[in-house]
């Protein structure tokens, strides 16, 4: 949690985002390590276990991080946290919570909410279109001989 603290500490430094940090670890070794850098990169993925996870799976050169630890300076929002369960991260270890993060203007929960609501429902309007041609990608997916699955 230290390394994540302090890359949280270069981040502000830099003026990069928020006050985030995150590392990950396999057999106590870090094989990524990140801070946010939404500001800087002008990307909102660009959250603190977004880069440390996309720079584990460089160094491992695998989407499966399986095994790994997530330490975050904050509890993940819901996009990070989709992020972790999609690389297979086994355990994670968090600071503060959201609900800290929300004092200081990081407040996650109404997306966090609109998630749980059918598509119809959510605040963002949306429609489907095309689902055929859609599931025509699908099953082509699912009879390639280059599928590899995650």
């Amino acid at each position: 949690m230290e390394q994540a603290l302090e890359q949280a500490q270069q981040g502000l430094a830099l003026g990069h985002g928020g006050p985030f940090g995150a590392v990950i670890v396999v057999e106590n070794q870090i094989i990524g390590a990140g801070w946010n850098q939404v500001v800087h990169l002008n990307d909102p993925t660009a959250h603190a276990e977004m880069q440390a996870i996309r720079k584990a799976c460089q160094h491992q050169q695998n989407f499966n991080l399986a095994g790994a630890v997530l330490y975050t300076t904050c509890e993940p929002c819901p996009m990070c946290l989709s992020a972790a369960y999609w690389a297979r991260i086994e355990r994670l270890v968090y600071a503060a919570t959201g609900e800290d993060a929300a004092v200081s203007g990081f407040d996650d929960s109404l997306i966090a909410a609109e998630m749980c609501k059918p598509s119809g429902e959510r605040l963002m309007p949306s429609r489907q279109i095309m689902r055929d041609a859609s599931l025509q990608l699908f099953k082509a997916w699912q009879s390639s001989d280059q599928r590899i699955d995650y």
